[in-house]
């Protein structure tokens, strides 16, 4: 899906687009992930973070970066982590 979101967004040129207005829709898209959430709305919360992901694979190709690759970055940073659950939110171990 990532090569496919890639493509499109350079077939309408968003590649060369500036960044920085794509972490503005970003912010966007996450309020209204929020908002969805919110309402226990499901339909609006995945709808939501599907955008989410589209444009964080757009600032990637504006940014010259690999989605993949920072996915993979985050998951070798906390696949070892250890911590325990306070108040429903995983505190990892070195900030407990």
């Amino acid at each position: 899906m990532f090569k496919l979101i890639e493509q499109w967004a350079t077939d309408r040129n968003l590649h060369t687009a500036d960044p920085n207005k794509q972490m503005l829709k970003l912010m966007e898209e996450t309020g209204e992930l929020a908002s969805a959430m919110a309402r226990s709305n499901d339909a609006l919360t995945k709808d939501a973070v599907g955008d989410i992901v589209v444009v964080l694979t757009v600032l990637c190709t504006q940014l010259n970066i690999s989605v993949e690759e920072c996915i993979r970055i985050a998951y070798d940073e906390i696949k070892d982590r250890k911590g325990k659950m306070v108040n429903g939110v995983f505190i990892k171990e070195a900030d407990l």
